[in-house]
């Protein structure tokens, strides 16, 4: 038997497409074919077709009953029937014209809104983000007025249900089979009239103040990382909660360490004599002083890893980073009469040391015959 694709093939999608891909293609169909934007022959019909398709395919158990048995199969279960008029289109997508055209559907209650979130940028000197800290932050927002408690009406009057929403905030115009959804004018979306306006306020129901808020930076926070501090931003309407504060920080830079995630990285100087002879090295590290073992004969350049001693991280304040110390052999400039002395001494010494034949020494007994 073989098998039906008909409403596959009025939405252009496979059999196998997924349930996005489906909505995409209804989605453009209908812009393309609803009655209001297209007035050509067969348009109307055109736009049954693919409703009526989309029906039975954004089904789960209507879309395994088609795959298997086709559109006999729907009649037989009383299902795929099609749709009487385009309101009945438009009532069963409500949630798809919604998106597509402004509003529509069936009207529901605006209701209070919450607050806006707000972003506050913080700066933090390299240790302090090591190491954590506490900062103070003064932020301007809207708060909720406190003469009136958010009502925006003065102390002792009351705000009037919107005659021309009936509390809803919403206007709506039909249009077709289309609802076309816009503020209500005479409330400005409130769904209330204010007749006697708070004066602190001016009807607003929000002031604008700045508010001290102390917040705890974990250790190890890092450039680009944020905190969320819940309820803290713009105050909602009365009735709806507040917004968030999102606090974005940014840590300077070190004159000694550098940073990557838990690691640290730095370079320290040692002398000639300390390569040769190795020994013992005090370096510093972000939590204090560490002992590193230097081996005799270290090239200037070697790093050497200090586990455990690097940072931490926000979310596993028990981890621990290492530290990455370079070592640098320093030449100097200037030198005593008594340095100068013996290193002449040791340069004789050197000339007297029988020379690895590595390649260089080979070049240059090449040149020399």
């Amino acid at each position: 038997m073989a098998v039906d694709t008909q409403y596959y093939d009025l939405l252009g999608v496979s059999p196998q497409a997924d349930e996005a891909t489906l909505k995409k293609a209804y989605r453009k169909l209908a812009l393309k074919y609803h009655p209001d934007r297209n007035q050509d022959e067969g348009a109307e019909q055109k736009f049954k077709e693919i409703s009526e398709a989309y029906e039975v395919l954004s089904d789960p158990q209507k879309r395994a009953t088609y795959d298997q048995f086709g559109k006999d199969g729907l009649r037989g279960q009383g299902m795929g029937g099609g749709f009487s008029s385009n309101q009945d289109i438009f009532e069963h997508f409500s949630d798809i014209f919604g998106d597509l055209f402004g509003g529509g559907g069936r009207g529901r209650r605006a209701g209070p809104r919450r607050g806006a979130d707000l972003e506050y940028r913080l700066n933090l000197d390299f240790m302090e983000a090591i190491e954590g800290c506490k900062k103070t932050l003064d932020i301007p927002k809207n708060v909720i007025c406190k003469p009136c408690n958010g009502t925006g009406a003065e102390a002792g009057t009351t705000a009037q249900t919107c005659g021309q929403c009936n509390g809803m905030g919403k206007v709506y115009q039909q249009q077709a089979f289309f609802r076309f959804e816009s503020a209500c004018p005479a409330c400005q979306g409130r769904g209330k009239i204010i007749k006697n306006p708070c004066k602190a306020c001016r009807g607003e129901g929000l002031v604008r103040e700045n508010e001290k808020i102390e917040i705890s930076v974990p250790a190890g926070i890092d450039t680009g990382q944020r905190l969320r501090i819940g309820g803290k931003g713009e105050a909602g309407q009365p009735g709806a909660p507040a917004g968030d504060l999102y606090v974005a920080m940014r840590v300077k830079g070190h004159e000694f360490f550098e940073r990557d995630g838990a690691d640290i990285y730095c370079s320290v100087p040692i002398g000639y004599s300390k390569a040769c002879l190795g020994g013992d090295l005090i370096v510093p590290t972000v939590s204090g002083k560490a002992k590193l073992k230097i081996p005799k004969g270290t090239p200037s350049g070697r790093i050497f890893r200090l586990r455990g001693q690097g940072a931490s991280l926000p979310n596993r304040p028990s981890y621990k980073g290492d530290q990455h110390v370079q070592v640098v052999v320093e030449v100097p400039t200037k030198l005593s009469k008594k340095e100068e002395a013996l290193l002449k001494e040791l340069e004789s010494l050197e000339e007297e040391r029988p020379a690895k034949k590595g390649f260089f020494r080979k070049f240059m007994d090449e040149l020399t015959r």
